[in-house]
């Protein structure tokens, strides 16, 4: 059985590898997927109207459910499924006013990928509207982003503002990566180390590829945030954590409780 243990600590957009995951969730809880995330002007991709750029080869991943997916063991998180990678740290943050699993985080040699993912329109993917958005919402808070090319699309590289422990203002980087799918919107944070090492970004790049978003046939209004569960043991029954959580005022720059998984 996997190992979980609750999460203690309030992370904010101010401590180290969270920046951007916290940055992520105030957003999210404002615009839905808009990720509210870290000292130059910031650039952003000036998209004039017109038809919608082509899709991203989704061929590789990552992959909706109802896809040709390329077998392997992964873990069942309800919206997403997970390929399981050795050494991961699996962490599961929870709302906690409502109790409902928000994003799960995987951190793998010091860096983190946070995910969630959102109900789309049929006929239109969101990302480009997103990252407008999450630009937007860095700003405010006194950071800094830059709209670039990466191995998923467009995506954003941000400086978040922290405060550092002597008091000072400092910047923490991360990756906003996203993916539009059929009727589902996929988000990523990356933070730490591979926000800025190419090559320590390599193993969550391809965690984030390999999973599998389960949409479901419900109708859903667009942005709506597709529900996370807590990983299942083998028998598919929930991991359940050790206490329920408090239930604060939501700050969405802090992080709720979490449960962490070691594989």
């Amino acid at each position: 059985m996997a190992l979980f243990r609750r999460g203690a600590k309030d992370r904010t957009a101010q401590d180290e590898t969270a920046a951007g995951v916290d940055a992520a969730e105030g957003a999210a809880e404002q615009a839905g997927p808009a990720a509210a995330a870290d000292d130059v002007p910031a650039v952003q991709d000036a998209t004039p109207a017109g038809p919608a750029p082509a899709a991203v080869d989704r061929s590789a991943g990552p992959w909706d459910s109802g896809e040709e997916i390329p077998p392997g063991p992964r873990v069942d998180l309800g919206a997403l499924r997970l390929p399981g990678v050795h050494g991961m740290e699996l962490r599961m943050e929870i709302d906690k006013k409502s109790g409902t699993v928000t994003a799960v985080g995987v951190t793998i040699d010091g860096s983190t990928l946070q995910m969630q993912a959102f109900a789309a329109p049929r006929t239109e993917g969101i990302w480009d509207e997103i990252r407008e958005e999450i630009g937007e919402s860095v700003r405010k808070q006194g950071g800094a982003v830059d709209d670039v090319p990466g191995p998923f699309g467009r995506e954003l590289l941000a400086r978040l503002p922290v405060r550092t422990p002597e008091g000072r203002t400092g910047h923490r980087p991360a990756r906003f990566v996203g993916v539009d799918g059929p009727r589902w919107f996929l988000r990523g944070v990356i933070t730490g180390r591979a926000a800025v090492d190419e090559d320590a970004a390599g193993t969550l790049e391809d965690l984030f590829r390999r999973t599998v978003v389960v949409r479901g046939t419900e109708a859903r209004a667009p942005r709506d945030l597709l529900a996370l569960t807590l990983p299942h043991q083998a028998d598919g029954t929930p991991v359940q954590p050790a206490a329920t959580p408090a239930a604060p005022t939501f700050d969405p720059l802090k992080r709720g409780p979490e449960i962490t998984e070691i594989r």
